[in-house]
């Protein structure tokens, strides 16, 4: 397969458009009061979740593109430390630096001069195309856990194809 048409499917699913969940049908008004709540059965909670998205992905283009980078510890860094409900700010700027940083691991794999298959020098054997299959993975498994928690808050609905948000 040409490398150009892998770079182009990379984008694709780091996008998560094709078969995985879309980012922002899925944080879309989602309502401020329902934010931290953790409906019985969830084990997170939609601000927990989006929290936890953005900092894993900044993780990893960080880990990926910066020799100094320093990962937060695991597992508790990778979370909020409070389950306080954010104000809407709070919210909007963790979508934006989520979504910058989406985009951020998009160029990095567009760019012809990203070798997607050499080990990353400061790793242990990862490579630029593993680590995007990593990203892609987690984001759709923690935007199935904030839709089954929309589901359990009544504020997600599905017609056929149609994401009906209310």
């Amino acid at each position: 397969m040409e490398e150009s048409l892998i770079r182009k499917h990379l984008v694709k699913l780091l996008g998560g458009t094709d078969s995985h969940l879309d980012f922002d049908d899925t944080v879309f008004r989602f309502p401020v009061e329902l934010r931290t709540v953790k409906p019985n059965g969830a084990a997170h909670s939609a601000w927990q979740l989006l929290e936890h998205l953005r900092i894993a992905q900044w993780d990893i283009l960080e880990f990926s593109r910066n020799p100094n980078h320093v990962s937060p510890t695991f597992p508790d860094g990778y979370w909020p430390s409070s389950d306080t409900t954010p104000d809407e700010e709070a919210w909007e700027k963790s979508i934006r630096a989520f979504r910058s940083d989406r985009e951020a691991l998009q160029e990095l794999v567009a760019n012809e001069s990203t070798d997607l298959l050499a080990p990353i020098p400061h790793g242990t054997g990862q490579t630029i195309l593993r680590e995007c299959f990593v990203v892609a993975k987690h984001n759709s498994y923690h935007l199935g856990q904030m839709v089954l928690l929309r589901r359990l808050l009544g504020i997600w609905k599905e017609d056929g194809n149609r994401k009906i948000k209310i």
